[in-house]
C-alpha cells in the first residue's frame, strides 16, 4: 500500500522488443479518441463515455474530488471514512443493499482514497447499467447517517489503521516520514486519519464534509465498455442531473514553503529487518515535466535490471527490496524511495552507497540503454492498462481529473516518447537534491543506533 492510498480491499511490467528499435521508432497515438463522448450536466458534473463494442461489460469509475488534501486538524480521516460509509445504506436503501443489488446483477464493486480524491469502482454487464446509474445517485443524493452505522464504520477504520500503519513498519513509517516533509501544506495528514480524529469525528462533521464534496459539480463520472454512448450519457442525466450542485469547495491555498535542508525520522521499534525511506519534493501530476520523473523513477526502481536493484540488492547486497512511488497530485508531492534492508545492516551503510548513486544519476544522467529500457517498460504498462475497460474507465478519470483534460490520455505515448536524457536528467538534478529530502529509517529497538556505522 502506498502512502496517501487506502483501499477499501487491500509490478513492473516487463520490457519487450529491442531497447535500440523502441528509441527509434515513433509512439503511435492511443486510439480511441473519436469515440469518447463526453458532456457536462447542468449541476456540473463531467460525465465521460468510451464504448467499445465488442465487449458486453462496463467498467464505472465515481471520481470524488476530495482526499486527505482537503481535511483539517481534528477531522483527518473523512475522506477515508466515507469510503466506508458509502456502502450502509441510504434513505431508500437498506445497509448492504448496494453490494446485494449489484452483486445479484453479477456485477462488483470496491473503492479507494488518496491524498487528493476519493474513487469508487463498478464493474457490471451493460443490462445493469441503469441500475448502477440509480444506485450510484442514490447514495450520492440520500447517504444515511445512521448513529449506529457511523459508530460502527468507525470501530472498522480505527482496526484498519492498526493493521496497516500501527502494527505495519512500512506503514508507520512512511507515515511519519510524510508527516514530516510538509510543515504547511495538508499532503502532511495522513489519509486514514490521526487515532485521536477518528475517534472523535460528530455527525455534524461528517454531514458538513459530504454536503460540501460529494456535490455534483465536485464528481465526474468516467465508464467505458459496451454501452451506446447516448444511452449511458442520458441515463447518467436522468439519475444524476436532478442533484442540485453546492457552491465549490474552498481551494486548497496553502503552499508548501520551500524546503531547506534534509529531515530525518528515526523509529526503533520491534523489527527483524532495518527500513529506509526517503522523500524528495516533487512536481505536482500536471506538471510538463511529469513524463520525465516517471521515466527516471523506473530507471531508478523498475525491476531487477533498474539502477539501485543492481547496485544495492544484486551488487552491494545492500537491500533486500528496493521501490518507488511519484506521488501524482494536485499540488507538489514526494517522490519516493523504499528499502527493506538485510538484518543487521547499518541503514548508515546503505545512505552513503545511495546518495553517491543518486548523486551521480543528477550529476551525470542515464545513459540510451536505460532511457529506451524505462520508455518499453511505461509503454507496455499504458497499453496493457488501455486494453481493458477498467484502464480505460481509470486512465479517462486520471486525465480528465489531474490534467484538466481526458483528451490528454491520447497523446501519452508520444508524451513519453519525446523525453530526452537531459531531460531527465534535469528532473534527476533538481528532484534528487539532499536538501529537499526528508529521511526515514527504522530500526530494531535493540538494534545499534542508527547512525552508527558497521566499520
Amino acid at each position: 500500500m502506498l502512502p496517501g492510498m487506502d483501499e477499501r480491499d487491500a509490478s513492473p511490467f516487463p520490457a519487450f522488443g529491442s531497447l535500440t528499435t523502441a528509441a527509434a521508432t515513433p509512439a503511435a497515438a492511443a486510439p480511441g479518441r473519436d469515440a469518447v463522448r463526453a458532456l457536462r450536466l447542468a449541476n456540473g458534473l463531467r460525465v465521460i463515455v468510451w464504448p467499445v463494442h465488442d465487449i458486453p461489460n462496463i467498467a464505472l469509475y465515481n471520481w470524488v474530488r476530495a482526499g486527505s488534501r482537503n481535511e483539517a486538524p481534528g477531522i483527518t480521516g473523512l475522506a477515508h471514512f466515507f469510503e466506508h460509509m458509502m456502502f450502509n445504506g441510504t434513505t431508500r436503501r437498506q445497509p448492504g443493499e448496494f453490494d446485494r443489488l449489484m452483486e445479484a446483477q453479477g456485477g462488483s464493486n470496491n473503492a479507494f482514497t488518496s491524498d487528493d480524491v476519493t474513487v469508487y469502482q463498478d464493474w457490471f454487464p451493460r443490462g445493469a447499467l441503469d441500475l448502477v446509474l440509480d444506485l450510484e445517485s442514490d447514495r450520492v443524493a440520500n447517504l444515511a447517517f445512521v448513529p449506529q452505522v457511523i459508530e460502527s464504520e468507525r470501530g472498522v477504520v480505527a482496526s484498519e489503521r492498526r493493521l496497516r500503519v500501527e502494527d505495519n513498519n512500512q506503514g508507520l513509517l512512511s507515515e511519519q516520514v510524510q508527516a514530516a516533509a510538509f510543515v504547511a501544506h495538508p499532503y502532511r495528514f495522513p489519509t486514514i486519519g490521526w487515532p485521536a480524529d477518528i475517534q472523535s469525528w460528530q455527525r455534524s462533521d461528517l454531514q458538513r464534509f459530504f454536503k460540501t464534496y460529494y456535490a455534483p459539480n465536485n464528481l465526474t463520472l468516467a465508464l467505458a465498455g459496451g454501452s451506446m454512448p447516448q444511452q449511458a450519457l442520458a441515463l447518467a442525466a436522468k439519475y444524476f442531473e436532478p442533484l442540485p450542485p453546492q457552491p465549490p469547495p474552498a481551494p486548497v491555498r496553502t503552499r508548501e514553503p520551500e524546503q531547506l535542508g534534509e529531515r530525518r525520522v528515526v523509529i526503533r521499534r520491534k523489527a527483524q529487518t532495518p527500513l529506509l525511506q526517503y522523500a524528495y519534493k516533487a512536481p505536482a501530476a500536471c506538471d510538463p515535466r511529469g513524463p520525465a520523473v516517471n521515466l527516471l523513477l523506473s530507471i531508478l526502481v523498475d525491476g531487477d535490471a533498474s539502477r539501485l536493484h543492481r547496485l544495492l540488492v544484486e551488487r552491494e547486497k545492500l537491500a533486500i527490496e528496493v521501490s518507488g512511488h511519484w506521488q501524482e497530485g494536485f499540488d507538489p508531492g514526494l517522490f519516493w524511495l523504499y528499502l527493506t534492508l538485510p538484518e543487521g545492516v547499518a541503514p548508515a551503510d546503505v545512505q552513503a552507497v545511495l546518495d553517491a548513486e543518486l548523486a551521480n544519476v543528477a550529476q551525470r544522467g542515464v545513459t540510451d540503454a536505460q532511457l529506451a529500457r524505462a520508455k518499453n517498460l511505461t509503454a507496455v504498462g499504458f497499453w496493457r492498462r488501455l486494453a481493458t475497460i477498467d484502464g480505460k474507465a481509470q486512465l479517462l478519470g486520471e486525465y480528465e481529473v489531474f490534467h484538466g483534460d481526458w483528451g490528454k490520455l491520447f497523446d501519452a505515448p508520444a508524451q513519453f516518447d519525446k523525453v530526452t536524457r537531459e531531460a531527465v536528467q534535469a528532473v534527476a538534478h533538481e528532484i534528487l537534491d539532499p536538501a529537499k529530502r526528508t529521511v526515514g529509517v527504522l530500526v530494531a529497538a535493540s538494534g545499534e543506533p542508527a547512525e552508527e556505522s558497521r566499520a
